[in-house]
């Protein structure tokens, strides 16, 4: 899958691997902004029981 998106991304190496950057950090974005925070509510982490 990495070498598909290599392949695919325009120009020089140099620029490859800042439109890779690029792209990894629009992930991440993505996953902290939008993901992680819808799905926080779906996940057991607050329901703390003591014994």
């Amino acid at each position: 899958m990495y070498g598909w998106i290599w392949r695919h991304l325009p120009g020089p190496a140099p620029v490859k691997i800042v439109e890779a950057v690029v792209l990894v950090l629009m992930v991440v974005a993505l996953l902290l902004f939008v993901v992680f925070p819808w799905l926080e509510p779906l996940l057991p982490f607050n329901d703390v029981t003591t014994v």
